[in-house]
């Protein structure tokens, strides 16, 4: 089996101005400190791994000049283990792609665990750098009874150290003075002591700042012996994510109303003010039904990223990691491959790019591949039309049906995911290999409401570009096709049925109708390989432009409702848990691996989908569905 290869990180370069490299252990408060330091909004997350590429931004120190700043993937040390550390360390050694050397580097200590974060100072140190320290989480360390002063620690170190609170914005004037010192700039002298030599030059050091005493029990640690207890603690994490996928269709349904009813309104008068012809179908049957079909599932989204963005924020998710680990051993995988999957239910893009932070390549590879089997945002527009369409709105032991029928959907791709892997673990040579977990876990603390705010702003605009660039292309180019040429003379049946569209769809029928999928659905399947979300729009398009006498297309559920049969329905869910992924997707994969690989990926995954679709048709068939 092939190993991932390594891309070069893709950054926007900044003319002009000295280049600044933030470097620092992962949970160090860095990306917080690059936010703070360049007004840029990137979101700052709680666990190892998050920043996986270099991050650029605009610096003006406290006299104006312009500087760049680089915000590197976090590190433990200058021996790189995985492909965001490699890209850290090339960027210091002056080794990366179309990048300079740093002209200096802000090394960002966690003052709450200087044993530990040190280390990584002195290697920066010796390789001759200019360095200047910023001793964040200055504030938490304090409350713990860890006073550092800066002056004594900058003349041990030799080097500026300026304390700072960056979620608080504390001490970023003073950082931004000490760049404006031309001595700050001069290259700094190589460590004299050997890197074998580290850890004692540490314990002198902390000796001489009286900081060499054990800390105190956190309330993270009395927390930890809950959460993470073997049974309790995996309970615990089994209602959290049942009671998200609840929360999804039980608080999103008064906002979907309202949207569903705006929709309604806009198309009632976009058509009261056009003649009947084809700007009217194009605007009222293309752009309304398919587009609004999509924006109505935005509330839902956004619910599923605010518990992630929490949960995120908390610290809680490197601990779901430990707790997984077992399971995920079981299949061949470690408990780091948690937070990429889990990154993938957002979009598997980001979560196959989380990958980097996997040391081992195998691991990574087989992360890579199973990725598209969890559940995207994407696929949740389609889940939900479905699940309101066939699935009764009521309660089932105090739980909503349709929720957990959600609920059943997303466990379904997880328990797929497992068994690829499995799959992959007894085909490979290296499948039983024992690869204990090591992970930082983070002290717990409140979200902050600004990067929880700022992570749904992102989702959002994310989700609403989409439906204003590719998804409106794809519905304007579906109208066109399922549009011309015009029906001849005579013809009784609806327009749609005589267009390109619909010989099209007829031809993929005979393909998909061993699945129950009629040529409306096959004919949606084709532009959903741009974007799932386009699955929606789509048949809300096909469906308006096949729609005869007093048919109506305004509310596709109860049409599909009363069209499809419950075994349709079931299939297409099955489809959808396993189908191959969009084009952008398997274009990541072959960037992050190779072109074998993404055909690889795509194939499994289109073969899995049909024959989950097949089975779930035929016993649904068979039990009289």
């Amino acid at each position: 089996m092939k190993a991932p290869q390594t891309n070069s990180a893709v950054i926007h370069v900044h003319k002009g101005g000295k280049l600044v490299a933030l470097v620092g252990n992962p949970n160090c408060g860095k990306t917080a400190l690059f936010n703070g330091l360049t007004g840029s909004h990137q979101k700052v997350a709680n666990y190892a791994g998050v920043t996986v590429e270099r991050k650029e931004g605009r610096l003006i120190s406290a006299a104006g000049k312009p500087l760049r700043l680089l915000d590197l993937p976090g590190t433990y040390s200058l021996h790189p283990r995985s492909p965001d550390e490699r890209v850290t360390c090339d960027v210091l050694a002056g080794r990366a792609r179309g990048e300079k050397r740093p002209d200096l580097v802000v090394c960002v200590l966690d003052a709450t665990n200087l044993r530990r974060n040190l280390r990584l100072l002195l290697a920066v140190r010796r390789m001759g750098l200019p360095v200047v320290v910023a001793l964040n989480m200055a504030d938490l360390a304090a409350k713990r009874g860890i006073h550092v002063d800066p002056a004594k620690l900058s003349a041990a170190l030799g080097v500026p150290v300026v304390r700072t609170v960056a979620i608080h914005k504390e001490g970023l004037d003073d950082l931004r003075a000490v760049l404006d010192q031309p001595e700050v700039w001069q290259a700094a002298p190589a460590a004299a002591e050997p890197e074998i030599d580290d850890q004692k030059t540490i314990n002198a050091l902390l000796a001489n700042l009286g900081l060499s005493a054990e800390l105190p029990e956190l309330p993270s640690d009395r927390a930890d012996r809950v959460l993470l207890h073997p049974v309790l603690g995996s309970i615990i994490l089994a209602v959290l994510l049942f009671f998200l996928f609840q929360a999804v269709f039980a608080w999103a349904e008064t906002p979907m109303g309202l949207i569903e009813a705006a929709t309604a309104w806009v198309g009632e008068q976009v058509g009261g003010l056009l003649p009947e012809g084809l700007l009217r179908s194009f605007l009222v049957d293309g752009l309304v039904a398919g587009l609004g079909g999509v924006v109505v599932f935005l509330p839902q989204i956004l619910i599923l990223f605010f518990f992630i963005l929490v949960l995120e924020e908390s610290g809680y998710l490197p601990r779901a990691a430990l707790l997984l680990d077992r399971l995920m051993g079981s299949v061949g995988l470690s408990g780091r491959s948690f937070i990429p999957l889990l990154s993938s239910f957002a979009c598997a893009i980001p979560g196959i790019m989380a990958s980097r932070s996997i040391a081992n390549p195998r691991d990574r590879l087989v992360t890579i591949m199973i990725a598209p089997l969890m559940t995207c945002s994407a696929r949740l527009p389609v889940y939900a039309l479905l699940i309101a369409a066939f699935i009764p709105n009521r309660e089932v032991g105090g739980f909503e049906l349709q929720g957990l029928v959600l609920f059943g959907l997303y466990f379904a791709g997880i328990l797929g995911a497992l068994a690829v892997a499995w799959v992959i673990k007894r085909l490979g040579s290296s499948g039983r290999e024992v690869r204990p977990l090591m992970m930082e876990l983070p002290a717990y603390h409140w979200p902050q409401p600004r990067s929880v705010a700022i992570g749904l702003w992102q989702r959002a605009m994310i989700f609403l570009k989409r439906v204003g660039g590719i998804i409106l292309v794809m519905t304007v180019a579906l109208w066109a096709l399922s549009t011309f040429p015009s029906p001849p003379e005579g013809a009784t049946g609806a327009p749609i049925e005589y267009s390109i569209a619909g010989y099209l769809g007829r031809g993929l029928a005979t393909i998909f109708e061993p699945i129950g999928f009629n040529w409306q659905i096959s004919l949606s399947l084709v532009p959903g390989l741009a974007a799932r979300e386009v699955m929606v729009s789509a048949l809300g398009t096909v469906y308006a432009l096949s729609a005869t006498g007093d048919d109506t297309a305004g509310a596709l559920a109860p049409l599909i409702a009363q069209t499809w049969s419950f075994a349709t329905a079931l299939s297409l869910l099955a489809w959808f848990v396993f189908a191959p992924q969009c084009l952008a997707t398997l274009a990541t994969i072959k960037r992050e691996t190779s072109v074998k690989m993404a055909l690889a990926a795509a194939g499994y995954l289109f073969a899995l989908a049909y024959l989950a679709s097949f089975l779930t048709y035929r016993v649904a068939l068979y039990l009289g569905a």
